[in-house]
């Protein structure tokens, strides 16, 4: 039997990837070029929406689906990432039951939780979902994470996992990472909120452990604990710039329309308030610990290509 990952060419992807082809056939489906590819993965280059999708379940062999292929780009229109991401779900959750999958392992984001003035410090697996209040982008990640969830009690002979990491460093190309980098990352005046960041390797450590029979339900992630947002700047060799809020506001949304920032407005929040989880239940339930500490994690954004 064989391991399906979507999503497969992104860092996530690979790092998964070439842990798991070791112990069980694994293949991927991903519209991406699959670079240096381990000779024993079949990886089909196509579109999660495509009919090819359901064919490659309807060909058997497939006992577990692992989807990391969530689409995250603020920059595509509204119509394209919802019919990625939630149409192109909701037909992979229709075939995994259909064909026979016995596991399905989700990686949503514990941002659908949302930075808020008023969230408690951690947040457990049942805080309400509120990330997308004020951040369109995050909605879909939130229906996912919402159909995932229904999925896990309507279909209690497939074991289901839902994995909520807090921000993800490393080589991948996600908005925390991109942050860390800036030359001359925005911090909001007044503010210095306490965050919680993990390794991408953690991340996959999650995952692995997840698959293991018996591993189902919705598990919040953390790395190797909390730091203000100067302090990381500080681990990491970066000189923020204080604006205002407003201002900043006002000034993201004129660079993000001309291309000249990566940073939309709509994430300021995630730089003013706390949302920070609570992963006790993963660390009892999964075994899982994360293996790096704050430096080593913080620095993983450097880490050569």
């Amino acid at each position: 039997m064989a391991v399906l990952i979507t999503g497969i060419c992104g860092r996530l992807g690979r790092l998964v990837t070439r842990s798991l082809h070791r112990k069980t056939q694994v293949v991927g489906i991903d519209r991406r070029p699959f670079e240096g590819r381990p000779k024993d993965v079949v990886h089909h280059r196509v579109d999660i929406r495509r009919k090819k999708t359901r064919d490659v379940l309807r060909a058997g062999g497939i006992d577990t689906l692992v989807h990391l292929g969530i689409m995250h780009n603020p920059r595509e229109s509204d119509e394209e990432r919802h019919s990625w991401n939630v149409t192109g779900f909701q037909h992979l959750l229709e075939y995994a039951l259909k064909y026979g999958v016995k596991k399905v392992v989700v990686l949503s984001s514990a941002n659908v939780y949302g930075p808020h003035p008023d969230n408690p410090q951690f947040l457990t697996e049942d805080s309400p979902l509120l990330g997308a209040q004020r951040f369109s982008a995050i909605r879909d990640l939130t229906e996912v994470d919402m159909l995932a969830q229904n999925f896990l009690w309507k279909h209690p002979e497939v074991e289901t996992v839902v994995l909520r990491p807090c921000h993800i460093l490393g080589r991948v190309r996600n908005a925390p990472s991109n942050y860390l980098r800036s030359e001359h990352p925005i911090m909001a005046l007044g503010f210095n909120p306490m965050i919680q960041v993990i390794h991408e390797r953690d991340v996959q450590q999650a995952i692995e452990l997840s698959l293991e029979p018996g591993r189902r339900g919705i598990y919040n992630i953390r790395g190797p604990g909390e730091l203000p947002l100067s302090r990381a700047f500080e681990v990491v060799g970066r000189k923020p710039i204080f604006w205002p809020a407003g201002i900043a506001q006002r000034a993201l949304s004129g660079l993000w329309r001309s291309r000249l920032t990566s940073f939309p407005a709509a994430e300021l929040d995630h730089i003013r308030y706390v949302c920070m989880v609570d992963d006790s239940r993963a660390r009892k339930e999964l075994g899982y610990r994360h293996r790096h500490d704050m430096t080593q994690t913080l620095e993983a954004v450097f880490a050569e290509w």
